[in-house]
């Protein structure tokens, strides 16, 4: 097999494709494969790329997909989880350390951008709060629970802990519904009653309980929940 047409000359055309333009115009299969590359240079990798997006339908699917469920697709080994899974944190935290500092209402789209990443394909329920200064900065994004939210399972003093650690003056809790409703449930609605109420005990302000559920959200506080 001559160079120009060896798995490693594809691989070269790729990479440099990518150098010259950046992702725009690389097939969902091309990126997979690079991804792949970069963990596991030995082994062509299209084949594998295309099984995984056969299975999972797109680049967002195959990224959230469980390393459980990458491990059943032929030729997925733990090298190749590592790599598909670096550059999802990479992309998490790329788009957390945009807005930590920044105003949350003239970012709020970018805040919303970060939430929808991080929450939308997520198999079980988690809870974060949004972490606001006295001018509504974004102090920080803080995962705190995880499972079934329910009032028991949400404990107001890890909540007020976290606020008072962070020296924050407002906050906005956020939580997804893997089942894709993002209306309020009644366990939604008495959650945020109570931690409001634990709250003002610290003469902390609850701007919003947003509810993740795919690219879909909904605002408590736009419904006149809060």
């Amino acid at each position: 097999m001559d160079k120009i047409s060896s798995p490693q000359g594809h691989y070269a055309r790729l990479r440099q494709r990518f150098l010259l333009g950046g992702i725009d115009g690389f097939l969902d299969y091309e990126v997979v494969e690079l991804l792949l590359k970069l963990a596991d240079n030995r082994r062509d990798q299209k084949i594998t790329a295309k099984l995984l997006l056969n299975t999972f339908k797109s680049l967002r699917g195959v990224l959230e997909a469980s390393p459980e469920h990458l491990k059943k697709i032929k030729g997925i080994g733990d090298s190749n989880i590592f790599g598909l899974k670096l550059v999802q944190s990479v992309a998490r935290r790329y788009l957390k350390e945009q807005i930590i500092g920044e105003d949350f209402i003239q970012s709020s789209e970018n805040v919303l951008d970060y939430l929808r990443h991080n929450l939308r394909d997520r198999g079980r329920e988690v809870f974060l709060v949004v972490l606001l200064n006295g001018r509504n900065q974004v102090l920080d994004i803080v995962e705190l629970f995880e499972g079934t939210l329910t009032t028991s399972a949400v404990y107001p003093r890890e909540v007020i802990k976290l606020i008072l650690e962070k020296d924050a003056a407002a906050v906005i809790f956020v939580h997804n519904h893997p089942s894709g409703n993002p209306n309020p449930s009644k366990d939604d609605q008495t959650l945020t009653r109570k931690l409001k109420a634990a709250c003002a005990t610290i003469d902390v302000q609850l701007h919003d309980h947003l509810i993740i559920a795919g690219n879909d959200f909904t605002s408590m506080a736009d419904k006149g929940m809060i």
